[in-house]
């Protein structure tokens, strides 16, 4: 919704008195709230803060405190860092000009050096300002060139949650640059990543990051040789696969699809051993445009080999596999798809008490 200042059309109206005094009133006031916060007054940024948490104008009209917010963010006093850190959070959400402007006033520096601070507030904000300055393109290669990437791995590995959430997306956000997937791999990040797995909402934001981020990551041998030797790794893609968002899914099904496309030997039965081909064959039909296509491709890497249990009914089923064996060349492909059903129904028999024993090991 515009604000009153933004809005016009026709004629103008009639401004009273009251109100033109009120608007070059509110300017001073933020002139002067500025200067305070230049003058190191920690109560001033805590009113940037205020003002700028759920207002676009505020935003705008308080940018000019950048800088002495910088500044202050440079204070040996944590009162103060922490004050001028939410403030610089809140001008810069939902604002590409602050975001860059924050970036090169030179907040990066003590940016990173709270990411390594004891105190786990200060790290939480800390993680919480670089996801937001990393949405912004501009600030992303300053961002990688500034040894932002080990760090947040390390808040990955050892932060509280919020940090743990916050540094996964910003990782995500950073790996928009190609260079910087095998930078994040050489800091070992896949056990932290499927901890935040196993132990999340597999339908969260954070599944969904932590998805997209392992499905670009798995382009390289060193990310699915970790993934493969972290205990329940793939079963925690594969229960993102069936109970993720359509996002989350769409990267769980492109995660495995890059593994079985790599090496279809090496990978196809582990991935069927964690039970993948029911979230599949759903995908098929209730999945975005992208993950419907990349299921179809990967079941048929898969295909002429064991199937595990179904959670499917029957007929539905039964029209899954016939629409996937439309696929297979050559005649009597409704023979094959009730084949590859009759074998799919009696592997999942005989595999779904170890299944969920296995399962409810890495619960």
């Amino acid at each position: 919704m515009e604000s009153p200042e933004a809005c016009s059309s026709g004629e103008s109206s009639p401004v009273s008195p009251a109100a033109a005094a009120e608007r070059p009133s509110e300017a001073a006031a933020l002139r002067a709230l500025v200067d305070r916060v230049r003058a190191g007054e920690v109560d001033a940024a805590r009113e940037v803060r205020r003002l700028t948490r759920a207002s676009a104008r505020h935003r705008r009209k308080l940018a000019a405190a950048v800088d002495p917010l910088v500044a202050m963010l440079r204070s040996a006093a944590p009162e103060a860092g922490g004050a001028a850190l939410l403030a610089l959070l809140n001008l810069a959400v939902r604002d590409e000009r602050n975001k860059t402007k924050i970036v090169d006033a030179g907040a990066l520096e003590p940016l990173l050096g709270y990411l390594q601070s004891s105190d786990l507030n200060l790290q939480e904000y800390a993680t919480a300002a670089l996801l937001t300055l990393s949405a912004s393109s501009t600030n992303k290669p300053i961002i990688s060139a500034s040894g932002a990437i080990p760090l947040l791995v390390k808040v990955l590995k050892e932060g509280n949650p919020q940090a743990k959430n916050d540094a996964v997306m910003a990782l995500y956000n950073l790996s928009t640059i190609t260079d910087n997937l095998q930078a994040i791999l050489s800091v070992q990040p896949i056990p932290p990543l499927i901890e935040l797995l196993k132990g999340g909402k597999r339908s969260s934001k954070t599944a969904d990051k932590c998805c997209a981020l392992l499905e670009s990551l798995l382009a390289f041998d060193q990310c699915r040789v970790a993934l493969t030797s972290e205990e329940g790794g793939v079963l925690a893609i594969v229960e993102v696969l069936e109970e993720g968002s359509l996002q989350g899914r769409e990267h769980a099904v492109g995660a495995l699809l890059t593994m079985c496309e790599s090496d279809r030997s090496k990978y196809r039965d582990l991935i069927l051993n964690e039970g993948a081909i029911p979230g599949l064959l759903e995908l098929t039909v209730h999945g975005t445009p992208k993950s419907r296509m990349k299921a179809h491709v990967l079941l048929d890497l898969l295909r002429n080999s064991p199937y595990s249990r179904s959670k499917l009914q029957a007929d539905t089923l039964e029209n899954l596999v016939t629409n996937i064996a439309s696929q297979i060349d050559g005649e009597d492909r409704g023979g094959k798809a009730k084949k590859m059903l009759a074998e799919m129904v009696k592997v999942s028999m005989e595999q779904s008490l170890r299944h969920l024993q296995r399962r409810a090991s890495f619960a």
